[in-house]
């Protein structure tokens, strides 16, 4: 591992008593490797890209195997362009497969760690807190992370890397800089490796949390680098990021106060439902109102089923970039009551606020429908304005469907709308994250 050898790693031995530990795996290029598990490749040397092969040649990848990406291809590149000379699998998404495994590898972390020290970040990523367990089990930080990489390697034939660090800012860029590029997929930070190793490394973009926008920002102080980011007055980043400026100075100096207890603990002031698609090509105004529709339908029924109701609604629509794109947003009361989850309410609600946003004669490519300020229903309050017995009636339809569905699927009831052409939601039922399940 050159600078990243054993003198760091192995003071995390059964003495050690005072450092925190943590491990943030990730299981290598998950769903194409699920997919030349299934088929009996190697994932290391097979050509595979998980895409659907029904949407246009524009569709993004969602994972190609270390194989492809060694050929110089981008892991979320869209089809077109991958060259056309090289002869590779196209593997149709296959979502709830990919869930299996994630909950299989989720099992191997359990034979070492508990639950309480484990927080899932993604479906194919994982942080452990090993600081305890490190003297149970008689290893080092970096001996229990390739124990629990082999293990799951031969509980699924998924390879893995480990990021170890002795803060979870650490261990993540562990992850996403160092371990990627090891020979043993294994990479190890503390604060002064950070600052030695890595205050000079670019793009900035490779460490988590920085995107794009904030570099460009940073840049216009001729601020390049983690190094310029510490030498830099606190004074002036508050200024330019306000609030944000904290966690930028933090991670600057390689320091995260936040633990897995803490996130295991935290509970929101306020609670959302959302729901939100890409479009697979471009809507008219008329198209994108009958999807807000389905999409307000969904988030009706999510409240009742869940005994909630909420304040108001908040729609973002999102243009094509070809006519510039631009991004509309709005947000409306819903009810008369200060909290309902009638699905009238929902749906008159997107009508208004669609007609007082929506742009005309510019094609939608993006929708996303947010219900606000969502809590528990105590009781039903009407309004003076209200027919209740109209509502039980509502209430009762929308109870019935949702039994419905429940007992015999999704798509088991649905609505006229539904059918009508261009409508996604008959579509959408049958997939997970937007894609096939």
């Amino acid at each position: 591992m050159g600078e990243m050898g054993n003198s760091y790693l192995l003071e995390a031995t059964v003495t050690n008593h005072t450092n925190t530990f943590y491990l943030c795996i990730d299981l290598k290029s998950f769903y194409a490797s699920v997919e030349c598990v299934e088929r009996g490749l190697d994932p290391m040397t097979t050509l595979l890209a998980v895409a659907d092969p029904e949407r246009t040649e524009k569709t993004i990848c969602l994972a190609i195997t270390p194989a492809m990406k060694a050929l110089g291809i981008k892991n979320r590149c869209r089809v077109f362009e991958i060259p056309k000379n090289i002869d590779y699998i196209m593997a149709v998404p296959r979502m709830h497969l990919y869930l299996e495994y994630s909950a299989r590898i989720y099992g191997v972390y359990l034979k070492y760690i508990a639950k309480e020290d484990i927080h899932v970040y993604s479906v194919d990523e994982a942080f452990l807190d090993v600081t305890h367990y490190l003297a149970m089990y008689r290893m080092n930080a970096k001996e229990l992370g390739l124990r629990i990489m082999q293990d799951i390697y031969e509980t699924t034939g998924i390879r893995a890397t480990c990021g170890i660090g002795t803060n979870l800012y650490l261990c993540k860029i562990a992850l996403d800089i160092m371990a990627k590029k090891s020979p043993d997929f294994v990479g190890a930070l503390n604060e002064a490796r950070y600052r030695r190793l890595l205050w000079d490394h670019l793009p900035l973009t490779d460490f988590w949390s920085i995107g794009g926008g904030t570099v460009r920002r940073l840049a216009n102080y001729g601020i390049f680098t983690m190094r310029d980011i510490a030498n830099t007055p606190e004074d002036l980043l508050y200024r330019v990021f306000g609030i944000d400026a904290e966690l930028l100075i933090d991670h600057a100096w390689g320091r995260e106060t936040v633990t897995i207890a803490d996130i295991k603990a935290f509970r929101p002031s306020g609670h959302s439902l959302s729901s939100g698609q890409v479009l697979p090509w471009d809507y008219d105004r008329e198209g994108g109102l009958l999807l807000a529709k389905e999409m307000g339908e969904d988030l009706a029924l999510d409240l009742l089923w869940q005994d909630l109701i909420a304040d108001s609604l908040t729609m973002t629509l999102g243009y094509s970039k070809a006519s510039g794109g631009d991004w509309v947003r709005g947000t409306r009361v819903l009810g008369r009551t200060g909290g309902t989850n009638s699905a009238s309410a929902v749906r008159e609600t997107i009508e208004a606020l669609y007609d007082a946003i929506a742009l005309y004669d510019k094609p939608l490519r993006r929708i996303g429908l947010s219900l606000n300020r969502v809590r528990e229903e105590v009781c039903v309050q009407y309004s003076f304005f209200d027919d209740p017995a109209a509502l039980e009636r509502e209430r009762a339809r929308q109870r019935a469907v949702l039994y419905i569905k429940n007992k015999y699927g999704k798509n088991a009831i649905f609505q006229g709308m539904d059918l009508i052409e261009g409508a996604r939601t008959l579509e959408r039922n049958a997939q997970i994250g937007g894609h096939r399940a």
